[in-house]
């Protein structure tokens, strides 16, 4: 089964502290590449993560979104300079006194004063969050991978139909193009005698050497039989599945080379329409081999 590098997978699983959400999302893309955006407490986990998500996708570009909620992974705390304190509440007695005020100082407003009462952070690490974690992750990249071969099913089936086209027109060609060396002979003739009008005799010798000349520089047999040996490779592939994204690019491209080739020998306006045909249809499968993992 071939598989498409065009895909979604999501898990959501928690405990008694919290509920982890792993969403992933990924894209063609030349080789692997993992991206993942998270809380910076999880980094000590990273490549534990980007692991579970290459041993079951080997090609393409996957972004991971990773959500936590319930118990915080930065525990704070706050920090008193008593120092400062006890010199805030000395100046105001000094202050009261002088002025002859009454009362004492508001604790409210020494606690929310910045130079006194700081908060300090430090984060956390939760052995029972990291395993949740990675069981979440592996979860969602089974899911984005079930959603690939999905698709990549859904590839198999339009890239077997567009390959039997090829296959149809080049079979086409192979009928049709030998019968060109004979219609430019008749072409040839009919245009020696429409100008010499019967009056004077021509060397059929010559004329039967110009369309073999023809013949052999526009024959397009090789060309045609490499097309076919592609064509059924390209099956074959398909149908073995795997890993196969880059051997079906290379093989489009040996296609594209040949029927490049036979545009550039047609001189037959039926054989340049059929070339057309065969480069829209070889466009259309290289387009989706582009998405194959």
């Amino acid at each position: 089964m071939i598989t498409s590098m065009t895909g979604y997978g999501q898990a959501v699983l928690e405990n008694e502290r919290f509920k982890v959400s792993v969403e992933m999302r990924s894209y063609n893309h030349r080789f692997f590449e993992v991206m993942i955006r998270m809380p910076r407490q999880l980094l000590p986990i990273e490549e534990q993560l980007k692991k579970a998500v290459q041993k079951q996708v080997n090609r393409g570009k996957v972004d991971v979104f990773i959500n936590i909620e319930g118990e915080g992974l930065v525990k704070k705390r706050l920090d008193v300079d008593w120092d400062l304190f006890n010199e805030y509440l000395y100046t105001a007695d000094e202050m009261k006194k002088r002025a002859n005020i009454t009362g004492q100082p508001s604790v409210d407003a020494l606690l929310l004063h910045e130079k006194i009462v700081s908060v300090h952070e430090q984060e956390q690490t939760d052995e029972g969050l990291f395993s949740i974690l990675t069981k979440a992750t592996e979860e969602a990249a089974n899911k984005l991978v079930e959603m690939r071969q999905r698709e990549g099913q859904t590839l198999f089936v339009d890239l077997k139909t567009r390959v039997e086209i090829v296959n149809k027109l080049a079979n086409e060609l192979t009928q049709y193009a030998p019968k060109v060396a004979e219609h430019y002979r008749t072409k040839l003739q009919k245009r020696v005698e429409d100008f010499l009008q019967g009056q004077v005799e021509y060397d059929e010798n010559r004329l039967l050497n110009e369309v073999a000349f023809f013949a052999d520089k526009s024959n397009v047999d090789e060309e045609l039989i490499r097309l076919d040996s592609h064509t059924l490779q390209f099956l074959k592939i398909i149908e073995d599945g795997g890993v196969v994204g880059r051997k079906l690019d290379f093989l489009i491209q040996e296609m594209n080379r040949e029927v490049n080739t036979i545009g550039s020998k047609a001189n037959d306006i039926h054989i340049s329409r059929q070339v057309v045909e065969l480069k829209s249809e070889i466009e259309k499968i290289k387009e989706q081999v582009q998405n194959i993992e």
